[in-house]
């Protein structure tokens, strides 16, 4: 699912591309993509973006009239854009592909939204007004923007895993599956450690690693970018330093990277610089090995 620096490079490729530009006609390929009904989603035809925004993990553009297009690309969604010339009035053909969902044919171009696979999760929202984009809004504070204090009392508001409170979006904004584990792993903390047990030192170097990563994830993705729309959104990217390495040398230290496997998502993690050579038990095998499981990074030879 694209996060934070996705979404941040994603915003200012289309700010590029659409802002001040007029969307002429909107192409829906999917019953399931828009999930409001009022006002209806061709309004939105004629009318020229004027912001572009970022609400966690979703990309909000404002239309005159106050009208705010709200999208969440979920896991599989992702944007394409491809800029034409041609007279004025003519409408573009596009070509259509199962995965394409809509197209949005702009007076400069045309930009599409697809979903790899069969489960249809990526939505659409229309409002009139501000007060939509509220009732979607989770509340997670920024946390590239927040101090120390700040950011200790929200998370350790609630006695949650460092992971799970990292990617609650009620309490910190955009961040996700993949960079909650490059955080963890820069802050040499265990995803599994609760956030009320973490001493001052161990709060610090969260605080001060989540911002790290996140800025430096942004700065890399608008590097490797640069003029061009990004097309290669992914959430296993090379330079990563756990997440997606599952048995590949740790770049601090050389050991396994192991993972924590639950439903569709999986924890990536070093036991040596995180979790002191302990194993943290994955579910099914544990279950399914029971004494025969390894209590240490040692173990697995």
């Amino acid at each position: 699912m694209p996060e934070l620096p996705d979404i941040t490079i994603y915003i200012e490729a289309l700010e590029k591309r659409i802002l001040g530009h007029k969307l002429e006609r909107i192409q829906l390929n999917s019953p399931f993509l828009v999930r409001t009904a009022s006002p209806p989603i061709g309004s939105l035809e004629g009318k020229t973006v004027f912001e572009l925004r970022r609400l966690g993990k979703r990309i909000c553009a404002r239309f005159e009239d106050e009208l705010w297009l709200v999208l969440h690309l979920m896991i599989a969604g992702r944007l394409h854009w491809k800029a034409e010339t041609r007279p004025s009035g003519r409408v573009l053909s596009s070509s259509k592909s199962k995965n394409q969902l809509a197209t949005f044919q702009f007076d400069n171009g045309a930009l599409s939204l697809t979903e790899a696979g069969t489960q249809r999760r990526a939505s659409l929202h229309l409002f009139k007004g501000e007060a939509g984009l509220r009732s979607l809004d989770p509340g997670g504070a920024e946390v590239i923007d927040l101090d120390l204090a700040r950011f200790t009392a929200i998370l350790q508001s609630e006695n949650h895993t460092l992971k799970r409170a990292l990617t609650d979006p009620h309490l910190f904004s955009g961040i996700g599956n993949a960079y909650s584990d490059e955080i963890l792993w820069q802050a040499k903390l265990s995803p599994v450690k609760l956030t009320r047990k973490l001493d001052d030192a161990e709060v610090a170097r969260l605080h001060a690693a989540t911002r790290a990563t996140l800025m430096q994830w942004v700065e890399r993705l608008r590097e490797e970018t640069g003029d061009k729309f990004p097309e290669k959104v992914t959430a296993f990217r090379a330079g990563m330093a756990v997440h997606g390495r599952y048995k590949e040398p740790c770049p601090r230290c050389g050991s396994k990277v192991q993972r924590i496997r639950y439903a569709a998502n999986e924890t990536n993690y070093c036991p040596t610089c995180q979790t002191g050579g302990k194993l943290l038990a994955d579910r099914a095998l544990s279950r399914l090995l029971r004494e025969d499981w390894p209590k240490t990074a040692e173990e697995l030879g």
